[in-house]
């Protein structure tokens, strides 16, 4: 977006903003005041809990406690995820006190992929627990859920063609033996046994 110099926004009834000549933004109040600002605003100053207003006291309350909420989801992630999760991430927003908190939050897990069906087995298994370990699953934690048990279900179906593979190759040893020794007694005996 492009803005030209004395541009004029209107935000309030008694303030407005405009970019002078030199673009630095010139805060007008009432139109009587001029105050310019050469770099950024100033941040908000910290005010202690005596000097809020009761909304603004209430809106910290419900900010500390959706922090609270969001570290221990993102702790529990981690915490049943092994070593399969990376660092917390949040994103904060700032009260009316001035302080920081937490309102979202994301854990990175990622899946090595295991040398054996029973490593992936193992792996998604772990996956699908450390995207619900929290008391209540958000929709992305659902979707991860559900990949993990995706993994799962080809790690079985993996187990399941080598216990095939297994039986088989057995049941073929097995039949060439039989085969095999079948032969050895009509050689032997001078009986003639089909094979």
């Amino acid at each position: 977006m492009q803005i030209s110099s004395n541009s004029l926004y209107n935000i309030g009834s008694n303030y407005s903003i405009k970019l002078n000549e030199k673009e630095a933004l010139v805060f007008e109040e009432d139109k009587v005041t001029k105050k310019t600002l050469h770099s950024s605003p100033k941040k908000e100053e910290k005010k202690s809990a005596n000097e809020l207003s009761s909304d603004e006291q209430r809106v910290v309350k419900e900010l500390q406690a959706r922090d609270s909420e969001v570290k221990a989801h993102e702790a529990a992630h981690q915490a049943s995820g092994g070593g399969m999760t990376g660092a917390a991430s949040y994103t904060y927003q700032q009260g009316p006190d001035g302080k920081m908190y937490a309102i979202g939050g994301e854990v990175s897990i990622s899946m090595p992929s295991g040398g054996s069906p029973q490593e992936n087995l193992r792996n998604a298994r772990q996956l699908a627990a450390a995207a619900l370990a929290a008391g209540s699953p958000s929709p992305q934690d659902h979707a991860v859920a559900s990949s993990a048990r995706m993994m799962e279900m080809k790690a079985l179906q993996q187990l399941q063609k080598q216990a095939q593979q297994e039986i088989s190759g057995k049941e073929s040893y097995k039949n060439e033996a039989s085969k095999n020794s079948n032969i050895e007694l009509s050689k032997n005996k001078g009986i003639d046994i089909p094979a």
